[in-house]
């Protein structure tokens, strides 16, 4: 029986069907390749259909449910569809989205504060910072969920992002 455990704690959990575990590096280029999906969508002639391409590469929606709770968004805070996470990258179906991908960005630099392994599962949580054109960064506070898919692939199952609280 194969067993799969988390390196970073004491091995509580066993699973009897971890033949690929995730590890700490699949997460750090999953990451990469999420941040450089977002500034392709904001250079490409038709950012729609990047960003559904990265929909489709990069989210798990083909595999089950996507929690996904975007920064930027208020009246619906959630987005449980693909459709619904499309229109946050590039606007269209919920009127508060304005397309966050579109800014565009020159980069995407991830801090982790951690990444937890399990089996064909991870968790990484940090800030990520977005680089705009001008120069000048934003930073949001992210958790990201990942899963692996039937090919290999980590697709993300989780997806919660805000910016950082502000003392009034």
């Amino acid at each position: 029986m194969a067993g799969c455990t988390n390196p970073q704690s004491t091995p509580t959990v066993q699973s009897a069907s971890c033949e690929n575990p995730v590890t700490e590096n699949d997460v750090l280029a999953a990451q990469q390749s999420w941040g450089e999906a977002i500034v392709a969508i904001g250079k490409a002639e038709n950012p729609e259909a990047e960003a559904q391409s990265t929909l489709d590469r990069l989210y798990g929606y083909d595999l089950g449910t996507v929690l996904f709770k975007p920064t930027l968004a208020s009246n619906e805070p959630f987005r449980g569809t693909e459709k619904e996470a499309l229109s946050y990258f590039v606007s269209g179906s919920i009127s508060e989205d304005k397309g966050f991908a579109l800014a565009p960005y020159n980069n995407v630099r991830f801090e982790n504060e951690g990444i937890i392994t399990h089996c064909d599962t991870a968790t990484s949580m940090g800030e990520y910072f977005f680089t705009k054109t001008d120069g000048s960064e934003i930073k949001v506070e992210y958790t990201f969920g990942y899963v692996r898919d039937e090919n290999g692939d980590l697709k993300i199952n989780l997806h919660h992002s805000s910016l950082p609280y502000q003392v009034k």
